[in-house]
């Protein structure tokens, strides 16, 4: 195993969390007086780098404080019933620190919410560093936690993996310079992607 870092990114990768992102949308979107979006639309739109979410989803220029506090009050009250891991992920995981790499998570998930989805599930110990859209000053696809990680384990991005399951993290990854490994088993449907984590851990373990 060549990469002593494995970064990962979160919903669609390492959580089945598409359940919970859709219904805390549309918490935030009825505190704001709006309708309720379609589950579908909403997880097509959440990996479709083209966009402005906020305006798409709040009919807002950006994210604010509301946005936040709204969104991470329903995923506080209900990631316990509605977040699953991936089959499999946890073993990944188990074996990649015993091979003794590095683990890292890059999400554009708020941090209080990562912090108690990855608790819940049992797997928060296994990551070294863990960079969140509210830590930088641009989210993916921009290279911003990307980078946070690297500084942070002082790792260099040759010797590091990203594995993620949309175009934000793909755009990201190469913005570092750090290689990708694209997943399917999430919210988007992709040609060439990897779709077991079984492949996955073949893969991780196999690179030279």
């Amino acid at each position: 195993m060549q990469e002593q870092l494995i970064i990962f990114d979160m919903d669609g990768t390492l959580v089945n969390s598409s359940l919970t992102i859709a219904n805390a949308i549309n918490y935030v979107r009825s505190r704001l007086g709006f309708h309720p979006m379609e589950q579908e639309y909403i997880l097509k739109k959440v990996n479709d780098h083209t966009i402005n979410p906020a305006k798409v989803f709040y009919h807002a220029r950006a994210f604010d404080r509301k946005h936040e506090m709204w969104f991470s009050e329903y995923y506080t009250n209900h990631h316990e019933k509605e977040l699953v891991l991936y089959e499999g992920i946890k073993e990944l995981l188990e074996l990649l620190k015993k091979k003794g790499a590095s683990l890292a998570v890059a999400t554009n998930a708020y941090r209080n919410s990562t912090l108690e989805s990855l608790t819940h599930l049992g797997v928060h110990e296994h990551f070294d560093a863990i960079a969140c859209y509210d830590d930088v000053a641009q989210g993916k696809p921009h290279p911003d936690m990307l980078y946070k990680i690297l500084e942070e384990l002082d790792m260099p991005a040759g010797q590091s993996l990203f594995i993620g399951d949309g175009p934000r993290d793909r755009m990201a990854s190469e913005r570092a310079g750090i290689d990708y490994v694209m997943v399917d088993w999430g919210f988007t449907e992709h040609k060439q992607a990897v779709r077991s984590v079984d492949e996955l851990r073949e893969i991780i373990l196999n690179r030279r």
